[in-house]
């Protein structure tokens, strides 16, 4: 049964460059292996393909349920198609969608968004590329699919041995026992994860995104948007993949069919819609063809569609598909539990005839200590996540669709996750806010911005989802997006997607590599030296340096007589103090005896006489024959200016 709230991610590749690789027209070779150079190398010699990169091994199968010491693969061998059958085929006319059976393994999920493929032949074009076969001449054990991962395409290249027992396919197959296409994807699906367990549990969504490279969205149907209806007739308009589905609330419920005949836990396709005199309709395919919808505006209802009742392009013929299902608008919201609109990219779309949105996109990570500041509940360190400012400029161009103002929709992705499943790691709990913003676009807002001001939208809730994404309808205007864990310090990459319906100018919001001579003055001076020292141990008890000392080592290194310290003046200082520290007493007392201090100061690397010595004491030492760090450092510090100004003079 489907888990709608389990998900993941996959393994980690490059962003898209220039040259176009990364694109579904020239994806990037996954692990660099090259399908066609592989194929024909295999071809040549005569041998069949062998993958070291994903072997026939326990350790392919999984970590843990199907790790190498669990019973639920005892017995499981890897076979190729030519040892199972004497006539395989990859695919049998055309593919559909009884050629995707459930095995023995939790990714319904990822089978309904592969069952969705089957509707759209452009679509599955891109992920299983043509002119593959088990022909001879062509046949070398090697097949290759393409799957879209966190802002480009990969090509993933698989032999063809596959998990079996007792003579059958272990995971998906096909009705038709010849047919192999649908194992092979998901062979070729599980090697980008890591293993085939890697691929229990998830939302058809996923699926949707690694097939087509959109951005997909989920509706609650208990509480939809009073514009649902508009969204789905723009998603339609764009050629978005729509998918719905009856949530299971305990699992003997799964695959139980309702009295409207709709079974629970499956995904079902969305496919259109009409507005037959007054009602509103919604076409939905039954992907897996066994029940259809009984209810009001079925076949065999009282209210059955007929041609007169819809418009030319809507008939009955176009409205039933082969799984036919048509209920009304309101008995959908009524009997459905979810709505998935996958929106397609721009590039995806070949029909020009379709709007498109525009897309925008950023990676990013969050890393213990630096960017990683957890959500608004932790004020002291929110600020520190990365920060990405939108701009947009254009309403729609649809006023009357209920939504005034600029749509968009932010999608917040974790990497790799689902690969590190095998490292013990699983998904972070990930969400964004979203501030009105006017400022300068290459400073990192602080910590004061966040106090004062609200946020004007966020993600709906934080949640342990490989993606996290919402739909917004904005007024015109600066946006400051923030994504982040819910609690801090905690690793990760991301990439953050904005699809809008008019052009919007978005950018990473950072400070500017670079150095500004800031000077300190010598109150500063003080403050900041105290500051740090303070958390020295070993020098209580010390009160600090006196502002005596402070002058005394600003008049050291002033070169320019402006009577304070520049960042690389600072940073001389900070180096001899870190010296003086090295010189420490060591009896622990917290100060220094008069011998102590005529040895720190041979090792500061000062010669002195016995005069010299004699006049240290008399000046920096207390009643007792003591001298605190102040007065050593000043007493160094004046060291230092009399040798380097070359001066007889006594101190």
């Amino acid at each position: 049964s489907l888990k709608p709230r389990d998900s993941g991610a996959a393994g980690k590749v490059g962003s898209q460059n220039n040259r176009g690789v990364g694109t579904n027209s020239q994806a990037r070779r996954y692990l660099k292996q090259d399908f066609e150079q592989l194929r024909q190398r295999c071809l040549d010699t005569g041998r069949l393909f062998q993958d070291d990169t994903f072997p026939a091994l326990p350790s392919s199968l999984g970590f843990n349920e199907l790790g190498s010491g669990s019973y639920k693969i005892r017995g499981v061998t890897w076979q190729r198609p030519t040892e199972l059958t004497c006539d395989p085929e990859f695919i049998v006319s055309g593919a559909s969608r009884t050629d995707i059976c459930q095995g023995a393994l939790g990714d319904c999920w990822l089978l309904a968004a592969i069952a969705s493929l089957t509707l759209n032949e452009d679509v599955l074009a891109q992920v299983v590329p043509h002119g593959q076969s088990f022909g001879d001449g062509e046949y070398a054990g090697i097949f290759h699919f393409q799957f879209w991962q966190f802002g480009e395409w990969v090509d993933v290249v698989i032999d063809d041995r596959l998990p079996v027992r007792d003579g059958e396919l272990l995971f998906v197959h096909s009705a038709e026992g010849s047919e192999f296409w649908s194992a092979l994807l998901e062979k070729a699906y599980a090697k980008l994860n890591g293993c085939y367990e890697a691929l229990s549990g998830g939302t058809t969504t996923e699926g949707f995104e690694d097939f087509t490279g959109g951005i997909a969205e989920v509706h609650v149907l208990s509480k939809p948007s009073p514009h649902l209806f508009r969204i789905i007739q723009k998603a339609q308009s764009r050629g978005s993949l729509m998918g719905c589905s009856i949530d299971v609330s305990w699992s003997p419920d799964s695959e139980a069919v309702t009295s409207q005949k709709l079974v629970k836990g499956h995904a079902y396709s969305v496919t259109g819609t009409a507005e037959v005199r007054g009602p509103k309709l919604i076409r939905i395919r039954n992907p897996w063809g066994q029940v259809e919808w009984t209810g009001a505006w079925s076949d065999n209802s009282g209210k059955a569609l007929s041609s007169a009742d819809a418009p030319p392009p809507l008939r009955r013929q176009a409205l039933a598909n082969v799984t036919p299902s048509a209920p009304s608008f309101s008995d959908f919201l009524r009997h459905y539990s979810r709505l998935e609109i996958c929106n397609l990219t721009p590039d995806a779309l070949t029909d020009h005839t379709l709007s498109k949105w525009a897309l925008s996109k950023f990676d990013g990570s969050w890393r213990r200590g630096s960017t990683a500041g957890g959500c608004r509940n932790y004020p002291n360190s929110f600020w520190t996540n990365p920060q990405f400012v939108i701009q947009l400029d254009e309403e729609d161009d649809d006023p009357d669709d209920g939504e005034a103002g600029c749509s968009l929709l932010i999608g917040l992705i974790q990497k790799n996750r689902r690969r590190m499943r095998k490292m013990g790691e699983d998904m972070h709990t990930v969400g964004f806010a979203i501030y009105e913003f006017q400022g300068q676009r290459n400073i990192h807002l602080n910590q004061n911005f966040f106090l004062h001001h609200c946020s004007a939208a966020r993600s709906e809730t934080f949640i342990n989802l490989r993606e996290v994404c919402s739909r917004f309808s904005l007024p015109p205007g600066e946006y400051l997006v923030v994504p982040s864990t819910f609690e801090p310090q905690k690793n990760g990459d991301f990439c953050v997607r904005v699809f809008t319906e008019k052009q919007a100018d978005f950018q990473e919001l950072d400070d500017p590599v670079e150095c500004r001579d800031c000077e300190i003055s010598v109150y500063e001076l003080q403050r900041i030296l105290n500051k740090v020292v303070a958390k020295r141990k070993s020098l209580d008890p010390f009160d600090g340096f006196s502002i005596a000392t402070c002058r005394n080592m600003v008049n050291l290194l002033d070169k320019d007589g402006s009577g304070k310290l520049g960042l690389v003046e600072f940073k001389v200082l900070w180096i001899k103090i870190e010296t003086y520290l090295v010189s420490k007493d060591v009896d622990a007392s917290g100060t220094m005896s008069c011998t102590e201090m005529r040895t720190a100061v041979e090792e500061a690397g000062f010669s002195l006489n016995n005069l010299l010595h004699q006049v240290l004491v008399a000046r920096y030492s207390e009643p007792q024959l003591s001298i605190d760090f102040d007065n050593f450092v000043g007493c160094l510090i004046r060291l230092e200016t009399m040798f380097s100004e070359s001066s007889r003079s006594s101190i």
